[in-house]
């Protein structure tokens, strides 16, 4: 494994760069980089591709360019004895680089060229083993000598790589960085590692410190933590040591909300195990899926003679809550207004391929206007459908019942897909300033409906141009 590393940095034509103009000062690799190239199964999965050869590695040289600056997008090297702002800003005006002040009080610094990039940082106290033990974790603490070529590994990060633990040298390092709590989540979700026990324990008693951490960092950590292919374990093992609520306030309600005739799980596994059921790679779309329910607790109610539990109205003040708690996480207006149509939406697909029908099945104009309303997010909503229904499996819920469900939904994303590339080149054919003319009306309401109808028959092909929308528009005349 070492030889493969070493082998690995030596033709990192950038790094290469870099050591000649450090020109025998003491540096150290570490973190990330070392630790991604350490683990076989992301090496050969992701930075290695599908030509790997047995063992799941390949020679630099036959890597693809993408590979590479995959691979080499994580630099980062550690300077003891030297003043690390001027070294850095040395190596950018030779390199003819692009010189950035990341943090100036512990001395760290970016230099970037074109889609490369190192970071530089000062280690701490001048002394190896204090920037190595104040690490977050022991798999992230290997350092590797630029000048000697060999690794310095005194908390046996290797180790802990092979045995798959995620540990760290002093718990204190928590302490010092509460973040680091979900971090160590964020590498559960990744990596599929075991959390040491010492971790578990500390995160059970402390969690609430997280509130201290600037939500903006919280963010990037939970972005990471729904990318990972271990995501649903690490969910499960967050809601069991307190630290799900910690950063989810909407935890606190929906954990109120028990079993029932409709769902074997109480809500908050109901809302992993949703999770679970989503078969696309996008957080966006998991987080859609983990919140999907929020607005319960708040539509909650108990039919006294059957018993029913009831949630009339959740997806709408769902979809309203969900923007209040992602904003507080600091996400973007783009990512708060996808993940809130997904939630207000979610019921949607389902409900209407059971209800709107005509002696055909499900009318086209229901599905197009569907469509209208979706799109382009159609697939992502029918997926949350799928995965809702998979994950709600009570007593009432029948075997049919379920297999019924998924069908139709099949039948509705079949109709969306039939007219997906359509749609892309879909033009407008009157707007609404051609649509008042025509009918003598001010804006309002009454347009928006005509111009949502005109695009639901453009959809379904009842009308394909610019006489045929006229036509249609006139039908509208008082």
């Amino acid at each position: 494994m070492k030889n493969r590393i070493k082998k690995i940095i030596d033709n990192d034509v950038f790094l290469s760069k870099i050591r000649k103009l450090l020109n025998g000062k003491e540096a150290y690799l570490a973190g990330g980089y070392i630790r991604d190239l350490a683990l076989s199964k992301r090496s050969s999965e992701i930075v290695y591709g599908k030509n790997a050869d047995k063992d799941g590695f390949l020679d630099f040289n036959d890597l693809t360019a993408a590979d590479r600056k995959d691979i080499l997008r994580d630099r980062d090297i550690v300077l003891f004895n030297v003043d690390t702002e001027k070294v850095s800003r040395n190596i950018a005006d030779n390199l003819g680089a692009a010189f950035v002040e990341l943090d100036n009080e512990n001395k760290i610094y970016r230099i970037v060229a074109g889609e490369d990039y190192t970071d530089i940082a000062q280690g701490l106290n001048n002394n190896i083993d204090d920037d190595i033990n104040r690490r977050d974790f022991c798999i992230n603490s290997i350092f590797y000598n630029l000048n000697t070529g060999e690794f310095y590994d005194k908390n046996n990060g290797f180790y802990n790589l092979e045995k798959k633990i995620i540990r760290t040298y002093d718990i204190k390092n928590l302490a010092d960085d509460p973040l680091r709590m979900l971090r160590a989540y964020r590498f559960k979700a990744q990596l599929g590692f075991r959390i040491d026990n010492d971790i578990k324990n500390f995160i059970k008693k402390n969690n609430t410190s997280l509130n201290i951490i600037a939500k903006e960092r919280i963010n990037q950590e939970i972005l990471k933590t729904f990318e990972g292919d271990f995501l649903v374990q690490s969910l499960l093992e967050m809601h069991d040591i307190g630290l799900l609520e910690a950063i989810f306030p909407f935890i606190k309600e929906i954990k109120k909300i028990p079993p029932n005739t409709h769902h074997h799980l109480d809500l908050v596994h109901h809302s992993i195990e949703t999770v679970n059921n989503i078969r696309i790679n996008k957080p966006l779309l998991k987080l859609a899926a983990f919140y999907h329910d929020i607005g319960k607790p708040l539509c909650w109610t108990i039919e006294a003679d059957t018993g029913r539990h009831r949630f009339i109205g959740h997806d709408e003040k769902g979809g309203e809550l969900v923007k209040k708690e992602l904003s507080s996480l600091k996400f973007s207006n783009r990512q708060i207004e996808y993940i809130s149509k997904m939630v207000k939406h979610h019921i949607y697909p389902s409900s209407l391929m059971s209800q709107n029908t005509d002696e055909n099945g499900v009318s086209k104009k229901a599905m197009a206007r569907f469509v209208r309303k979706i799109h382009p997010d159609v697939e992502d909503l029918i997926e949350l459908a799928r995965a809702d229904r998979l994950s709600a499996r009570g007593e009432a819920v029948s075997d049919d019942m379920v297999k019924k469900n998924l069908q139709s939904l099949e039948v509705l994303l079949n109709y969306y897909k039939s007219m997906r590339d359509r749609l892309q080149e879909m033009p407008k054919l009157l707007n609404g300033k051609e649509i008042m003319e025509i009918l003598n009306i001010k804006p309002g309401p009454f347009l928006g409906e005509i111009i949502d109808e005109l695009k639901e028959a453009q959809i379904i092909g009842e009308v394909k141009d610019k006489e045929e929308a006229k036509i249609f528009v006139e039908k509208y005349k008082v």
